[in-house]
């Protein structure tokens, strides 16, 4: 590696660092991730263990979500896998809560319908008494022919 100083308009040089572009392959990306799955080490510690830099940056978490892993160590879950499971889930859960809603709102309703009959009962058969005339339609009668 080069190693390069920074220099500050010409004073003595603040820091001194290893000047590293790193671009890894995706099979390097898993064998990454895998290790840092499998064994007790910090993300930093891993990261500084391939590059030689402490500073990880959230890389190796961003290539995990990027391949699909889990966040927790040692549980690999395929992103395909994970976003079918939730979508079925979900889809599942919010059909359920649909028509839960919808039948909520048909009680509403049947109840309403029923208050409304009861109270259309009652103001024909006020109707009738105080104004003495027949309301309601006899049953056995026929339709008058015009």
């Amino acid at each position: 590696m080069e190693r390069k100083s920074k220099f500050i308009s010409g004073l003595v040089p603040t820091k001194t660092y290893v000047a590293t572009r790193s671009y890894f392959s995706e099979e390097k990306k898993h064998e990454i991730i895998q290790d840092y799955l499998h064994s007790s080490f910090t993300k930093q510690e891993i990261w500084e263990r391939y590059t030689g830099n402490p500073g990880e940056h959230g890389k190796i978490l961003r290539w995990m979500r990027e391949y699909g892993y889990s966040d927790k160590r040692a549980n690999f879950v395929s992103k395909s896998n994970q976003m079918k499971e939730k979508s079925n889930l979900s889809s599942e859960s919010f059909e359920n809560l649909q028509l839960k809603k919808r039948i909520e709102e048909l009680e509403k309703q049947l109840q309403d319908a029923e208050m409304k009959a009861i109270a259309f009962s009652t103001m024909v058969d006020i109707a009738e008494k105080e104004f003495k005339i027949p309301i309601r339609k006899k049953l056995n009668t026929k339709p008058s022919k015009k």
